[in-house]
């Protein structure tokens, strides 16, 4: 049935959202970009289609909407459904830590659990003074480091990537939320040209292994391949962070590492360190913070690996 056609025989909000459910129950989507189910997914599609908050009165519900209003919401839920394009992607509207971001397809969608860490100001984990200057590395669109600045309001923030493309988007949110003179932006891969040291160094690297991403659902294609691939294992990103960290880091500063299912293979390649793993009351895995007394102290076990990951 032509998109034209569906839009004149449903005329509400709720005819909408009773549409969307139907569509993404009966097709295989996948969750998993800011909400886990289908009714869900509907709402926030459509009432961010229609600029409505998401707490908007039920009897908004029932209002009639104009031709233009109906024919947008019908072309969005088919490319939600049909051409798979995770929701945040098509309404450029995403949430972390309780704040909205703009995201587009330059960047990772935020969904990141260090969201909990950081609504706990890092505690217990960073055991230092106030810190006075944290890193978000392989930052995309600027979520977590953004989120740092509102928790800690003195902090200098530098959020790093080695793409222009989601530095461009982490503009957009450093602006959005006016934290220009907080909040700096640097192109770099990795630490090449980050400077100085930090009390906090947060990374939510690529570490997705080759067989992870070779199975993953096409939501995960519309997202950029290198914030998510790292090596055969996983692995390539996280342990030249593990390397090069430590010489970023104050004597009490602390190392937050997402590596989500590749925990698995660093925990293999690195049996001598006490990975300090998270446990998250709101769901997530995958993260553990480490000191940089700890990386110092294992620095040769860890710059071993990074050698024989060069050479393969």
């Amino acid at each position: 049935m032509k998109n034209a056609v569906i839009a004149e025989q449903l005329l509400t909000v709720r005819d909408y959202l009773r549409y969307g459910v139907s569509l993404l129950g009966e097709h295989p989507v996948y969750f998993g970009h800011g909400t886990d189910n289908a009714w869900d997914e509907a709402l926030s599609l459509v009432l961010s289609t229609l600029n409505l908050p998401l707490n908007t009165s039920e009897h908004v519900l029932d209002a009639r909407l104009l031709t233009s209003e109906r024919e947008k919401l019908v072309e969005n839920l088919h490319r939600r459904v049909f051409d798979r394009v995770p929701v945040p992607y098509i309404t450029h509207q995403s949430w972390f830590c309780g704040l909205e971001f703009y995201i587009d397809e330059r960047a990772l969608i935020p969904r990141s659990p260090i969201a909990e860490i950081i609504q706990a100001y890092f505690k217990p984990w960073y055991q230092g003074e106030y810190p006075s200057k944290i890193l978000d590395l392989c930052a995309g669109s600027g979520c977590i480091g953004i989120a740092c600045a509102y928790a800690f309001e003195d902090a200098e923030v530098t959020v790093s990537d080695i793409s222009q493309d989601a530095l461009d988007v982490a503009a957009i949110n450093v602006e959005k939320h006016q934290l220009q003179e907080q909040v700096s932006l640097v192109q770099s891969d990795l630490f090449e040209h980050v400077v100085g040291e930090f009390d906090i160094i947060v990374s939510n690297p690529p570490y997705v292994d080759s067989g992870d991403y070779s199975s993953m659902p096409e939501e995960f294609v519309h997202e950029p391949g290198m914030a998510l691939t790292s090596g055969e294992l996983g692995m390539d990103h996280p342990v030249a962070i593990l390397q090069g960290a430590n010489k970023y880091l104050t004597e009490d500063g602390v190392l937050v590492l997402e590596v989500g299912n590749s925990g698995e293979h660093l925990e293999m390649l690195l049996p001598n360190v006490d990975f300090n793993w998270v446990e998250f009351e709101n769901g997530g895995h995958g993260v553990f913070v480490i000191s940089r007394a700890e990386l110092e102290y294992h620095a040769d076990d860890i710059n071993e690996l990074a050698l024989g990951s060069a050479d393969r």
